[in-house]
This record gives structure tokens, sequence and C-alpha cells, in this order.
């Protein structure tokens, strides 16, 4: 089993990522976080009634009963290799034992993050908006995905397509009524809201200069509370789009971004570092952010 790395400096954290996910289990994940100089990763759950994710777009091994990516997994990977991995635990909102299993993870396993949340539903969902006040009670950051009804399957069910989270205004709704709990941004139907363009409802990826000021900007002056999580292509794009706006966006926001990658090349750190952003703005996006939502040792119970 690789060892945790002897370093000096300022931490690179990943703070977005799954066990089992495209191919690699723990030895190539190790390896692979070696390999561009990452301390630590967020290592996420993602649990869903069946009939909400596309079996085998992202995982080709065989699923459990609680969704694509269960937390089982993850804790199998940190209990394999302390302190590389930072745990993450999101159960269902809707299920009504949601805030226990919560509650049970945390005391037990040191969960530390609730994440990822993505579900076909309104994230102000008086059920949701109940766990989300009880993660800002334990200091447990919140990561979203967002996407919007795009285009149809080929074939119409369990879905015709697959929406998550219902928009970036039922977000802004959970953003604003619980103001003690922070929220990560993330997907497509979050990072395509950097730009005013109205994109969000035609492409995943949208192109072109960014033109502002976009709701994701807008939200993140508005509500202390909401970061924004860079990973996938989504939060890649987002920024190679428009790099002049990429620069000004991470400097007016570089104590509320976070490096993720939710998979396993090196692009987002290449990108970061092509922008020419000042030592500490990059080290804070890198790593420092997450270390000060997460600090370093055991979770408090």
């Amino acid at each position: 089993m690789a060892q945790q790395r002897k370093k000096t400096g300022s931490p690179v954290i990943d703070a977005h990522n799954h066990p089992d996910w495209h191919g690699h289990n723990l030895e190539r994940f190790l390896a692979n976080m070696d390999s561009f100089g990452i301390d630590q990763t967020w290592l996420l759950s993602w649990e869903c009634p069946a009939d909400e994710y596309s079996n085998g777009s992202y995982c080709p091994p065989p699923m459990g009963t609680d969704g694509p990516i269960p937390f089982a997994r993850c804790l199998a990977y940190a209990e394999r290799a302390p302190g590389r991995f930072v745990l993450g635990y999101a159960p269902d909102p809707r299920r009504p034992e949601a805030i226990d299993r919560l509650a049970a993870a945390i005391e037990i396993y040191g969960v530390r993050v609730y994440g990822e949340l993505k579900l076909r539903m309104m994230y102000d969902n008086p059920d949701a908006l109940r766990l989300f006040r009880f993660c800002g009670e334990k200091k447990v950051p919140v990561i979203v995905h967002l996407d919007y009804e795009i285009g149809e399957n080929r074939n119409r069910y369990p879905r015709p397509n697959w929406w998550y989270g219902g928009g970036i205004e039922a977000f802004e709704r959970a953003i604003r009524k619980c103001p003690d709990t922070v929220f990560l941004g993330h997907g497509p139907g979050f990072w395509a809201h950097i730009s005013k363009d109205g994109q969000h409802l035609v492409s995943y990826y949208p192109q072109g200069k960014v033109v502002r000021e976009g709701e994701v900007t807008r939200l993140m002056r508005r509500y202390p509370n909401l970061y924004a999580d860079l990973s996938a292509g989504s939060g890649r794009k987002a920024l190679n789009r428009d790099p002049d706006h990429a620069v000004e966006f991470l400097l007016e926001f570089q104590e509320r971004v976070l490096y993720a990658r939710d998979c396993f090349d090196n692009g987002h750190q290449e990108l970061l570092k092509s922008l020419k952003l000042p030592a500490r703005t990059l080290a804070m996006i890198l790593g420092g952010n997450a270390r000060k939502l997460v600090p370093a040792g055991p979770a408090a119970r």
C-alpha cells in the first residue's frame, strides 16, 4: 500500500472525487494522487434511487443497493489509507432516517463532508433544508451537483433526461434559508451560470467569452456561505472559456474557491498554474480553503 508522502509547504487537496471512479481502484487512486502531488482527497459518496442515474455512465463496476457510489466504498478506502482521504457521505434527505444515518457516520467513522448530493429533487425541499441545517450545526460542508433538463435520452425510461437540484433558483433559496451551512456549488448547472448568456438551458459546457455578471458571481457576492467546487469538466471549462474573467473571478473569491477534480487527470492544476495567479491565491485554492473548511486532525464529534 502506498504511504502518505512527506512534503513541506502548502497542502494540495482534491476536494471532490470518488472511490472506484473511472476505473481507479485504491492502488491506482493513490498512485495517481502521488503523481500529481495531491496530499489528500475528499472522497464522496453518491447515493440515489436506481431510476435517478444512468447506470454505467461513469461507474462500470457492479452497483450496490445504495446507488452508484455507496458510502461503504469510501469507508473502505479511508480505512486502508489513513490520512489520505477525508470522508464524505450524503444520505438521501428524502429518507426518514437520513439525519440519523449522517449523525452516526460522523460519530462512528469521522465523516467531515456531506457530499455528493446529486438527486432528482428541488434542493430547497423542506427535508433537505432540515438536513442542511444539521450539517451547519456539525460544521460539515455540503457539496451539491446541479444539472438542468437538457435534451432527451434515446429511451424515455427510466427518465427522459437527467436533471438534479431544480436549478439555480432552488439552490439559492437553500443557501439563503441555511445561513450557517457552507455550500459548495458544483456541476454543469452551477458553472454554466458563470456567464449571463442563458446557455445553461441548452448546453452542459457553454463556450465563448463570459457575459457579466453571471449568477455564480452574484450569489457568491451575496452569500458568504457559498463556495465554489472547481471539479470536473464543468468547473475547468467555466474558467478556460474566458481566462481573463477567470483571473478576476479567482482573485475576488480566492478564499472560497476549491481545487477539485472529479476525475484523474491534471487539467485543473495545469489550468490554475497557467493563469499566473499570486502565490498566496494559488495556495489557497489548491488546498488552503479546503483545509479551512475541514481542518487537519480528527472530526469534531
